[in-house]
């Protein structure tokens, strides 16, 4: 029966980290869109906050604030600080000086490493070779796919870095969920409400465009970066982690990347270099490689020893 649950639990976090590749897909291109032309990269972050704070309030007073207590401020404070609102500002603020590619390849690869460095680090967790093997054909893929579109501007570099740092602060919020065993709900509803108290702040003294903005374009982007992208992705990946720890759970994000491109180019009409195509299929099978070796590594543990009593 333990059995028959984890396999379900299994295959639970496979059908939230598909949806999840999607919503974020859809994210980046969105964000794109609209800072291309529209609004700025406070407003973005205002936007997603906002809300994903519609769906947690009710929640939260629902449930009441018992979860976050027994969690604590401190704790919640630095979930709060590695995912909440200085995430989102420091992606947009990269998008403001790279393509919005570069930070759908690399905030995935640099979550994709950091994971699994800070995995081996505080859990000691083993890693198979085929998973290491994995690891380093996705991050390959995407170096490639990066080093392909980049630019002559050298803003890019600004941006690239920017990218990698949110890598680093993602990585880091999901290793202190693993280690703190914090509940997939407690931790989003702590990071979005706390992420919501200097939106006045931002409303008052940071650069808006959002007076001049349609009001289609504002309900959207609350839809998709708050509602989807700051609420449900977050939740989704918080329960992956939970589920299959962080290496594993890094382990779908090479796939924003791909279903991006694929976004991109139904909606904005961009098609990748045959050089980009390559890396994605470099990527693909890196996950698929990564893949096969967790599932081999949890076949040898779960087998029966021999010769036992």
């Amino acid at each position: 029966m333990a059995d028959a649950g984890d396999a379900g639990n299994t295959r639970l976090a496979i059908v939230a980290g598909l949806t999840m590749i999607g919503i974020y897909a859809i994210q980046f291109v969105a964000a794109r869109f609209s800072l291309r032309e529209h609004l700025t990269a406070t407003d973005l972050a205002a936007l997603r906050f906002g809300g994903a704070g519609v769906v947690f309030v009710p929640i939260v007073w629902r449930s009441g604030f018992a979860p976050m207590r027994a969690l604590g401020w401190r704790r919640a404070l630095a979930l709060a600080a590695l995912a909440g609102l200085p995430y989102p500002l420091i992606i947009n603020w990269g998008l403001t000086y790279a393509p919005a590619a570069h930070a759908a390849a690399l905030c995935p690869a640099s979550i994709v490493f950091f994971s699994f460095l800070l995995s081996r680090v505080f859990f000691d967790d083993g890693a198979s070779q085929r998973r290491s093997i994995g690891v380093v054909a996705i991050i390959a893929g995407l170096l490639l796919f990066i080093a392909a579109a980049r630019d002559a501007a050298n803003g890019v570099l600004i941006g690239d870095v920017l990218f990698i740092g949110s890598g680093l602060m993602f990585s880091t919020y999901a290793v202190l969920v693993r280690r703190w065993r914090v509940d997939p709900v407690t931790a989003t509803a702590a990071v979005v409400l706390l992420s919501c108290l200097p939106l006045p702040v931002l409303y008052l003294f940071a650069p808006s465009h959002i007076h001049a903005t349609a009001a289609t374009e504002i309900a959207g982007q609350i839809v998709i970066q708050g509602i989807l992208a700051g609420a449900a992705a977050m939740f989704l990946y918080t329960y992956i982690v939970r589920q299959l720890g962080p290496q594993t759970a890094s382990l779908f994000l090479p796939g924003i990347p791909i279903a991006t491109v694929i976004v991109g180019m139904a909606v904005l009409g961009e098609t990748p270099m045959t050089i980009q195509f390559a890396a994605i299929a470099i990527m693909a099978a890196g996950m698929a490689f990564s893949a096969i070796g967790t599932r081999s590594a949890s076949a040898s543990l779960n087998a029966p020893a021999s010769g036992g009593s």
